[in-house]
């Protein structure tokens, strides 16, 4: 017999409703209320409800006082990540233009992803907290990046380091992604794949870098 007291006090623990109880196990929320209340003796769903409970049938029908002895816990999202070999990494709505896109102060991250970290490792070795996936828009970069490819951003990157590497970049209030290339004078100079698309000059102080694009994942 489930004994309710230790029923109730764990509904109570868990944060869950005779209804909500109901709905995880598959039965009526007014058998749940039998149970709780001592006037149903048992239940064929026992295995259900104590993995509802993250507890063990034992425990609730008095055959051991610990309910974490022998109870079910679902892995969590981090332990399931961890076994594929996902790491966790902001996605941003950006709207990052190829050719450029307007940015505004109210941008603000979108999502999380679980990227494979072999292939990000392929890239770069950042931290995860220091790199960002975004969805760049257009063609200026054709073939290199394709309208809505997944670019990799590594944010640990802010200076320009790397000539004619692809940068991520606030110019002229516009985000956009470009390869760029530092001129004798100080000036940067801002180019496309696309061999239509013009280059362009950008002077001290009018670029604002997010990071290095160091990965690109086609969209299929």
């Amino acid at each position: 017999m489930i004994d309710p007291d230790r029923l109730v006090r764990l509904m109570d623990q868990r944060g869950l409703s005779q209804s909500r109880l109901a709905q995880e196990v598959g039965v009526s929320s007014s058998m749940v209320g039998k149970l709780a209340r001592g006037e149903a003796r048992g239940s064929t769903h026992l295995f259900k409800i104590a993995k509802a409970l993250k507890t063990s049938p034992d425990y609730l029908i008095g055959e051991t006082d610990d309910p974490e002895e022998g109870a079910f816990v679902p892995p969590s999202e981090e332990d399931i990540a961890l076994q594929m070999g996902l790491i966790k990494i902001e996605e941003v709505d950006l709207a990052l233009g190829m050719g450029a896109a307007f940015l505004d102060d109210q941008t603000v991250q979108s999502a999380t992803r679980w990227i494979p970290e072999d292939w990000v490792r392929n890239f770069t070795d950042s931290p995860a907290a220091l790199l960002t996936v975004a969805k760049p828009v257009g063609d200026s970069m054709y073939p290199t990046i394709n309208d809505r490819d997944i670019v990799l951003i590594d944010r640990s990157k802010h200076v320009i380091d790397r000539q004619d590497a692809i940068w991520a970049l606030v110019y002229g209030g516009l985000s956009t992604i470009k390869r760029v290339r530092a001129m004798p004078d100080g000036s940067l100079k801002l180019m496309g794949d696309n061999p239509q698309v013009r280059e362009e000059t950008a002077y001290d102080g009018e670029v604002f870098v997010m990071g290095r694009v160091a990965g690109v994942f086609r969209r299929t």
